[in-house]
């Protein structure tokens, strides 16, 4: 009997050891068998769209490839096109076909939290790719530091307000992304700690502030005009969340005459903001290194698909504002981008001088050292 009891309490403090050394997802994933952990199956890659920044139809896709073809890990990318029942349908697709690591930049929250569901059910490893989805219990995060983006768009407003020398108490107004992502709530949490001071002390005026539905830059247009025509064409500052729709503004600007007299700011480096950025129609963009986020995130991935520890690589942790669950998380840093940095975002090789500086743009490049 003594003997029975020692094996039953051995059995015990085993099992809450071993409890106690599983990651959030192994925990997750009790009573399911996890796939791969042995270089078997591939990884999978689920991105967004090709319309509401460049990144998603050319670079990303070019990198993560990159990446793993130089490990030899077998990789298939697709993009949901804007599709939410597209979205699922390749998650349900590759993890039919036998994927051991998926990755996804979630399009919308209940197509990310769908595949998610999916794959952990399934036993398949799952990271969030820059955006978090929210509820959806994804496995690990990678990402930048979006908070900290906010930040740079928030004290670049600040330096172009005063470089303009704008007369007055300037009326700013908020251009914010899409209303259902993550990080459109992380960058304007960002702006508004660097913003809201000032809108305390007197020193701006808060104007208005609204989110663009699916960061569509068609939207973010009539927005804008909106916001226009509420305060009688006075805003003297836009704080726009990327540069799609800081292009948006722009041109709705550009249409009163009224461009490169109101600071526009924006995010991505993309090629179209970093050419406003050079004609002075734009004050400044963050640029997020996407190589290293595409390298830290296939790297993640790798390890995983290998079965080899993630311990040196996943060093921070954020908490989902949903579910209040911790997400292990890679985070980097973003960096300010003006008109005498615009040569960081070339000589990284993000962008080619021949398509920031081509046709009219080329007078443009040349004043500015480009």
């Amino acid at each position: 009997m003594r003997r029975n009891l020692l094996a039953l309490a051995t059995v015990a403090l085993l099992t809450v050891s071993g409890l106690t050394a599983c990651t959030d997802d192994e925990v997750k994933n009790v009573g399911v068998k996890i796939r791969g952990g042995d270089g078997t199956g591939k990884v999978g890659v689920i991105l967004p769209d090709t319309t509401t920044s460049q990144r998603w139809g050319t670079d990303d896709p070019k990198l993560l490839k990159q990446a793993f073809d130089a490990a030899s890990v077998p990789v298939e990318i697709e993009n949901a096109q804007g599709d939410p029942a597209n979205f699922q349908r390749i998650g349900d697709r590759m993890i039919a076909e036998g994927v051991t690591v998926l990755i996804i930049a979630s399009l919308t929250p209940d197509s990310g939290r769908y595949v998610l569901n999916k794959a952990r059910a399934e036993g398949v490893k799952t990271i969030d790719y820059d955006r978090l989805t929210i509820n959806g219990g994804a496995g690990y995060y990678v990402s930048f530091d979006n908070e900290a983006v906010g930040e740079l768009q928030g004290k670049g407003l600040i330096r172009c307000l005063a470089e303009q020398k704008v007369e007055g108490t300037p009326r700013i107004a908020y251009l914010n992304g899409a209303p259902d992502d993550n990080n459109a709530t992380l960058f304007k949490r960002g702006y508004d700690r660097v913003l809201q001071p000032k809108f305390d002390d007197g020193t701006y005026l808060a104007g208005p502030d609204q989110s663009v539905d699916k960061w569509d830059n068609k939207i973010g247009r009539s927005v804008f005009i909106e916001m226009l025509n509420q305060f009688d064409g006075k805003i003297d500052g836009v704080v726009a969340a990327n540069d799609g729709l800081g292009n948006a503004a722009i041109g709705v600007l550009r249409e009163k005459k009224k461009n490169r007299i109101v600071p526009v700011t924006g995010q991505d480096a993309e090629i179209q903001g970093l050419q406003n950025i050079l004609v002075g129609d734009q004050c400044m963009t963050v640029y997020k290194p996407i190589k290293k986020e595409a390298d830290a995130a296939a790297q993640l991935a790798i390890r995983l698909f290998k079965g080899e520890p993630t311990d040196d690589l996943v060093k921070d942790r954020i908490k989902d504002p949903e579910s209040g669950a911790g997400v292990p998380a890679v985070l980097l840093e973003p960096q300010d981008v003006f008109k005498d940095t615009v040569n960081v975002v070339i000589k990284d090789g993000f962008v080619t001088r021949a398509a920031v500086c081509a046709g009219k743009f080329a007078q443009a490049c040349a004043e500015n050292g480009v």
